[in-house]
C-alpha cells in the first residue's frame, strides 16, 4: 500500500518507532527498516531533520550519517507540548486556572499531591 502520510502523522509515526528503540538511536536506514519501506530514504532524513530542529530529537553522529534519538519519553513529550501551549499565550494566570478548572476530581488529587511532594513547605502566595 502506498499510501501518501501527512507530514504530522509521518513525524507521530517516527517518533514512535525512536521511543520503542529508546536508547537505542537509530540512523535514517534503520528508520527506513523498521517502517513499511515505501519512503525514499531521503524523506526520512527530512523528517528526522526537521524534528531535530524542532527540538524532539537529539542526535550523534554515526559512520557517515546521524543516529537520532527522542529528547524525552512519552510522559516528557506530553509534558512538553503542554509547557509549549502554556508558553504560547501571555496569561499564564488564566491559563493555569482554567487548566486546573477542567481537570477531573482524581487528576486534581493527583496534582495536589504533586504539588505537595515538590512543594511541602512552601509558602501560599510565593513565587
Amino acid at each position: 500500500m502506498n499510501e501518501r502520510r501527512q507530514m504530522g502523522a509521518l513525524e507521530a509515526e517516527v517518533l514512535e518507532l525512536l521511543q520503542s528503540a529508546a536508547p537505542e538511536a537509530l540512523t535514517p536506514g534503520h528508520v527506513l527498516e523498521r517502517l513499511d519501506g515505501a519512503l525514499a530514504y531521503s524523506t526520512v532524513v527530512t523528517v528526522l531533520t526537521r524534528m531535530h530542529d524542532k527540538g524532539l530529537l537529539g542526535r550523534v553522529k554515526q559512520g557517515r550519517a546521524f543516529a537520532y534519538s527522542p529528547v524525552a519519553d512519552r510522559h516528557g513529550m506530553t509534558a512538553r507540548r503542554m509547557r509549549q501551549a502554556l508558553d504560547a499565550d501571555p496569561d499564564r494566570h488564566a491559563v493555569l486556572a482554567r487548566f486546573v478548572d477542567d481537570l477531573s476530581l482524581g487528576d486534581e488529587e493527583v496534582l495536589r499531591g504533586l504539588l505537595g511532594s515538590v512543594f511541602p513547605t512552601r509558602p501560599p502566595g510565593a513565587d
